[in-house]
Protein backbone atom coordinates (compact mmCIF):
# COMPACT_ATOMS: atom_id res chain seq x y z
CA UNK A 1 0.00 0.00 0.00
CA UNK A 2 1.33 3.24 -0.89
CA UNK A 3 0.87 6.42 1.47
CA UNK A 4 1.89 9.93 0.07
CA UNK A 5 4.13 11.79 3.12
CA UNK A 6 5.63 14.93 1.98
CA UNK A 7 8.98 16.72 2.17
CA UNK A 8 9.54 20.80 2.57
CA UNK A 9 11.95 21.63 0.00
CA UNK A 10 13.62 25.32 0.35
CA UNK A 11 14.20 27.87 -2.46
CA UNK A 12 16.91 30.23 -1.09
CA UNK A 13 17.22 32.25 -4.09
CA UNK A 14 19.67 32.62 -6.78
CA UNK A 15 21.67 30.04 -7.72
CA UNK A 16 22.10 27.73 -4.70
CA UNK A 17 20.71 24.62 -4.71
CA UNK A 18 17.75 23.76 -2.90
CA UNK A 19 17.60 22.32 0.31
CA UNK A 20 15.30 20.58 2.22
CA UNK A 21 13.78 20.05 5.75
CA UNK A 22 16.43 17.22 7.23
CA UNK A 23 15.38 17.32 11.17
CA UNK A 24 12.92 19.72 13.02
CA UNK A 25 13.90 18.32 16.57
CA UNK A 26 16.35 21.19 17.35
CA UNK A 27 15.98 24.91 17.08
CA UNK A 28 17.35 26.29 14.25
CA UNK A 29 15.83 23.56 11.78
CA UNK A 30 18.29 21.36 9.97
CA UNK A 31 18.72 21.53 6.29
CA UNK A 32 20.28 18.93 3.59
CA UNK A 33 20.78 18.86 0.10
CA UNK A 34 20.23 15.22 -0.41
CA UNK A 35 16.52 15.00 -1.28
CA UNK A 36 16.85 11.10 0.08
CA UNK A 37 17.86 12.58 3.63
CA UNK A 38 14.63 14.94 4.11
CA UNK A 39 12.28 14.27 6.61
CA UNK A 40 9.13 12.88 5.38
CA UNK A 41 5.75 13.90 7.32
CA UNK A 42 2.29 14.25 7.66
CA UNK A 43 0.69 17.44 5.27
CA UNK A 44 0.14 19.44 9.06
CA UNK A 45 3.20 19.02 10.42
CA UNK A 46 5.19 19.51 6.98
CA UNK A 47 2.87 22.79 6.48
CA UNK A 48 3.66 24.07 10.19
CA UNK A 49 7.69 23.45 9.39
CA UNK A 50 6.92 25.44 6.19
CA UNK A 51 5.48 28.31 8.40
CA UNK A 52 8.13 28.12 10.81
CA UNK A 53 11.08 28.95 8.39
CA UNK A 54 9.33 31.09 5.70
CA UNK A 55 11.06 34.60 5.40
CA UNK A 56 11.97 36.70 2.44
CA UNK A 57 14.81 35.05 1.46
CA UNK A 58 13.13 31.32 1.66
CA UNK A 59 10.68 29.78 -0.29
CA UNK A 60 9.27 26.53 1.40
CA UNK A 61 7.33 24.05 -0.69
CA UNK A 62 5.65 20.81 0.19
CA UNK A 63 6.78 18.30 -2.31
CA UNK A 64 4.38 15.01 -1.89
CA UNK A 65 6.14 11.42 -2.13
CA UNK A 66 4.85 7.83 -1.94
CA UNK A 67 6.21 6.05 0.26
CA UNK A 68 5.47 1.97 0.77
CA UNK A 69 3.77 1.76 4.15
Amino acid sequence: MNNIKFVVKVNHGGTRAPAYIQSIDRSPIQMTTDRKLALTMGKFTAEDAAKAITTSQRIPELVPVRVNG
